[in-house]
């Protein structure tokens, strides 16, 4: 029997299916699905999570790359009204054609680590539209997502995820409960989206800010941002321009970003 058959992971995807009875009942739990509820899955892969995804009574819309597992997913839920499946590559998923719904979006899945940034990224771009995200990433993803400021692993997508999110660390998962197993360890986090609305052009802004401070981590801001922003704009945001981009808080960014603004 060939690999698509048996329903295997392929790697091209970076496919690793969860197979932890706990991890996916926290999971669940976390997203809290209720029938009215407008729910998102990346990467069902073989469904472990579809099923009491589909079972609450939401309305489920599924996003899988592999067409072998959307025919079998199509299959199992045939009967099931309120499950919709999508063929394609999530990054290449038209999310802002999604309708706004009452409540928000609630987006659950096992991300795939060969995307994990880039889609993180992706879906910041679109948080308005979502209530929660509860997403299993590379545990040194998850790391880099919910850090302060002056740790190792504090950067750009530290600030860029928690500009447009609260962060709150869920479960540590190792890689037996994956078949195959990866050879990483994996986390699942719960993403919230602040509520207050924001000036898509001023956030434009503060990621190229952001950008070109971590564009050179070991030199000072001021030196890393040489030829972007003048040097006096950092007194004028209250920054030492003597501190390194890890140093800074998303707030400094933001000053930052302010008083420079284009």
């Amino acid at each position: 029997m060939e690999e698509h058959e048996r329903g295997a992971a392929r790697k091209r995807f970076g496919q690793h299916f969860l197979v932890d009875s706990y991890a996916v009942d926290t999971i669940i739990r976390t997203t809290d699905p209720r029938p009215g509820d407008h729910l998102i899955e990346i990467g069902p892969g073989q469904g472990v999570l579809t099923g009491p995804l589909v079972a609450s009574g939401a309305e489920l819309l599924a996003i899988e790359i592999d067409r072998d597992l959307v025919a079998r997913l199509t299959s199992r839920y045939a009967q099931a009204p309120n499950f919709r499946l999508h063929s394609g590559d999530v990054l290449k998923f038209d999310f802002a054609a999604l309708p706004l719904v009452a409540g928000g979006w609630k987006v659950v899945g096992n991300l795939p680590y060969n995307i994990s940034t880039p889609l993180i990224m992706l879906l910041l771009n679109h948080a308005a539209r979502f209530s929660r995200m509860v997403v299993m990433v590379q545990r040194e993803v998850a790391e880099r997502m919910a850090a302060v400021e002056g740790s190792h692993s504090y950067g750009r997508l530290s600030v860029m995820v928690q500009r447009r999110c609260s962060v709150r660390s869920i479960l540590d998962i190792g890689p037996d409960s994956f078949e195959p197993p990866p050879k990483v360890d994996s986390s699942v986090l719960e993403l919230v989206p602040h509520a207050e609305p924001l000036d898509e052009s001023f956030e434009a802004w503060l990621a190229d800010v952001v950008r070109f401070a971590f564009s050179a981590r070991r030199k000072t801001v001021a030196n890393a941002m040489r030829g972007q922003i003048d040097p006096s704009a950092f007194v004028t945001a209250g920054i030492d321009p003597g501190a390194r981009a890890e140093q800074l808080s998303v707030a400094d960014f933001v000053r930052l970003a302010r008083v420079t603004r284009r």
